[in-house]
């Protein structure tokens, strides 16, 4: 948040220098950045919560929240771009000060740069789809900052004061592309959207691996087996159900103890995940999809 204040207020300078409605689409997507921020801590805030009578399972969907409300003022600020470039497209105006404009165009971007790798790797650290979807939506900041000094050196040098309001519509098509992809990326999460290919590439490999008997003359005999495994993802968690099959001969205690092991090598393999292991006899199968007999 201390950060977006910045950039606003150095972008804001450079369009009021500049009266370029490139730098202004610049200042407004930074103004953007601010009101994300706020509502990103509101709803990381409130995903840290424990879980509650209300909310068995917690509370790690709210961070999808502060991605789709991303992606909607994003939006929002695209169309509003378009609107003032487009005035802009069909009466041109001079652009003053070019050289102290750029240069606080380009020290506000070096600020967002900075900011979007910190939030990255907080982002690896503690699995959280809010503070991924403000450092995407900083990456394109910089990279919409890049677009307006470039677009606003070649006005500079042609002389074609119309380039100006191109690049501010270009500048929004971008982050209009930015603001759907986070939108769906937040309906995806909301949905309870599969995990990962290398999250559920590690579960089966901790499956795999107790699905081959120490127990049996022969190794390669399964007397453990593996099926339905479904998994979800909401927020920094990672959710995994599944059915382990054992001999029917074998005793509660002995079918418990050793689900308790394949849970544990589950979450050691992925943090943050959470499994839930139905015991059946290994001649019993699940059929979920069979018609209903009354």
């Amino acid at each position: 948040m201390v950060v977006a204040c910045i950039t606003i207020a150095l972008k804001t300078l450079a369009w009021w220098l500049t009266d370029s409605v490139g730098l202004l689409s610049d200042a407004m997507e930074s103004v953007v950045n601010l009101a994300s921020a706020i509502f990103g801590l509101m709803m990381v805030t409130v995903a840290a919560m424990p879980a509650d009578e209300e909310h068995p399972f917690g509370h790690h969907k709210a961070e999808y929240f502060s991605s789709g409300f991303e992606g909607i003022l994003i939006v929002i600020a695209a169309l509003g771009i378009v609107w003032a470039a487009a005035h802009r497209l069909f009466d041109p105006q001079p652009i003053e000060q070019i050289g102290l404009g750029l240069v606080l165009s380009v020290v506000s971007s070096a600020l967002n740069g900075l900011l979007a790798w910190v939030m990255f790797s907080a982002a690896r650290v503690h699995r959280s789809a809010a503070l991924d979807a403000d450092a995407r939506h900083l990456v394109t900041d910089v990279w919409t900052s890049a677009g307006v000094v470039i677009g606003i050196g070649l006005v500079s040098i042609t002389g074609w004061l119309w380039l100006d309001a191109v690049v501010a519509i270009g500048v929004a098509l971008n982050i209009l592309r930015e603001g759907w992809r986070l939108i769906w990326s937040a309906s995806q999460g909301l949905m309870d959207e599969a995990v990962e290919p290398e999250v559920l590439a590690q579960i089966q490999e901790v499956l795999h691996d107790f699905s081959h008997s120490r127990e049996a003359p022969d190794p390669s005999v399964h007397i453990v087996r593996f099926d339905h495994v479904a998994t979800r993802k909401a927020g920094q968690r990672r959710f995994v159900d599944l059915h382990m099959h054992m001999p029917a001969e074998w005793s509660l205690g002995r079918a418990a103890a050793l689900r308790t092991n394949v849970e544990q090598a589950l979450m050691a393999a992925v943090p943050g995940l959470r499994a839930s292991i139905q015991l059946l006899p290994g001649d019993v199968e699940a059929h979920f999809d069979d018609p209903v007999r009354r």
